[in-house]
């Protein structure tokens, strides 16, 4: 979840409707740690090559990052997304009601484990190993299927301002042997690691 990226939508135009719907009920509860919308573009890409196939995304939030996965899939594309805060997790399972390949869980980000093993897995929430604490995910341990993407945001490209000099997570993620992984810039402060695990 990206800071300041609710309002990072001011001014977006044609935004597919339930986009839309995520981030009004994102305003409403004052949450302001939605998908980054140039992540979201990305997330939609990905998702729109899974047809037939399970997504599972830690994070949740009030459903911005999910809608554009969503949207950008067929009915037959099943999602699996996880929210620890019980409102959120509340208001995003409300705005995927009539979308009966959605289901949205309230609970530790650990629960998703349970659901997979995914061919689209989308750590936006705990997994990524980024903060004390938090334990990166093994993507072979019933998490990813083999040939399965694996995608890690928030981090700040590489060399730029405001860059950690030492990145613990940053390493993990680009050396994990399991993966064959790569830093893409989304913009100039954004960048997301995408893996695939090899087989």
């Amino acid at each position: 979840m990206s800071i300041d990226s609710t309002r990072a939508y001011a001014g977006l135009s044609d935004l597919p409707p339930l986009v839309a719907k995520a981030l009004d009920a994102a305003r409403d509860l004052g949450f302001d740690h939605s998908c980054a919308p140039e992540q979201g573009r990305l997330l939609s890409l990905l998702a729109a090559g899974q047809s037939g196939r399970r997504i599972g995304e830690t994070g949740t939030g009030c459903g911005v990052g999910l809608a554009w996965m969503v949207d950008a899939a067929d009915p037959s594309t099943t999602f699996v997304s996880v929210e620890r805060d019980a409102q959120r997790a509340a208001t995003a399972a409300g705005l995927f009601a009539d979308h009966p390949n959605v289901q949205v869980i309230h609970g530790d980000w650990t629960g998703l484990r349970a659901h997979g093993p995914f061919d689209l897995l989308v750590l936006d929430g705990g997994g990524k190993g980024k903060s004390p604490g938090d334990t990166a995910v093994d993507p072979a341990d019933g998490w990813l299927r083999t040939g399965g993407t694996i995608v890690l945001d928030d981090f700040t490209p590489m060399g730029e301002p405001g860059a950690p000099a030492v990145d613990d997570a940053r390493r993990h993620w680009l050396e994990e042997a399991g993966l064959r992984a790569a830093e893409v810039r989304l913009s100039p402060v954004l960048a997301t690691i995408v893996g695939v695990r090899a087989r």
